[in-house]
């Protein structure tokens, strides 16, 4: 059947922003008897059909998580790997993102990001900037912990200037300081999905999965295809959300 769009699908209640934890490209290829790298290569793989169906079953927003702070304690050769992979991926996919109206946009610390690296993700942000379809969010050198830290800072040295009254701090105030604040009125995560098998956070979008629903698939990343989404999405629209009440 391959790849295609499900017929039966119900598109009604997507929820409008799903945040993936993109898991298992290293142990895919060991699996294949290959080297870690080309895991990450077929994780990109995964990444365009995952991002394409999303698209067409009406996601606003789609975050990936590509890359977090804490990934810089992996082996060198490895790192200078993943920070290529941007620049493979928009070299290629682009064109693709363009025709299906999918807009680009990062989220995390661009300080520490390599230069090449950085240009190859404002230039797709850039290319694509025009576009009003679904947001495809990159969190690169992210952290959740370090995301509310800065916030944090940012408003005490507004209640410090005076710009801010320590009394008005509130929940909208700290989430309006958020790197997710691009991504608003999105920035709440309605459903998480993570593969692998594993099932944990590992410090990604800790204050927006507050109220999320999870999914975790056995299947490692590079499997992933759009009929695994679909279940995902299905998956969803059977469950009741109530945010604390009955």
């Amino acid at each position: 059947m391959g790849d295609q769009p499900q017929l039966n699908n119900n598109n009604k209640f997507i929820p409008d922003h799903v945040a993936v934890i993109m898991d298992g490209n290293g142990r895919w290829a060991e699996k294949m008897g290959e080297e870690r790298k080309a895991g990450h290569q077929e994780g990109m793989e995964a990444i365009k059909r995952v991002s394409i169906r999303a698209s067409e079953r009406g996601v606003k927003v789609l975050t990936l998580y590509a890359f977090s702070t804490e990934n810089w304690k992996r082996p060198p050769q490895e790192v200078k790997f993943l920070m290529q992979l941007p620049v493979n991926f928009f070299d290629r996919f682009v064109p693709e993102l363009q025709e299906n109206n999918i807009k680009v946009n990062m989220i995390g610390f661009k300080d520490k990001v390599p230069g090449p690296t950085k240009r190859s993700i404002e230039k797709a942000i850039d290319q694509t900037k025009n576009n009003t379809g679904m947001i495809l969010n990159f969190a690169f050198n992210y952290g959740g912990r370090a995301e509310i830290v800065e916030a944090t800072k940012s408003i005490v040295e507004k209640v410090i200037s005076g710009e801010l009254n320590k009394k008005a701090i509130s929940e909208e105030v700290l989430q309006s300081e958020l790197l997710t604040r691009s991504i608003q009125p999105y920035d709440e995560v309605d459903l998480l999905i993570r593969s692998s098998g594993e099932q944990r956070l590992s410090n990604f979008l800790l204050w927006q999965n507050a109220y999320s629903e999870f999914y975790f698939s056995k299947l490692f990343w590079p499997d992933f295809t759009g009929d695994v989404l679909d279940e995902a999405l299905d998956d969803y629209q059977n469950r009741s959300r109530r945010y604390g009440a009955i």
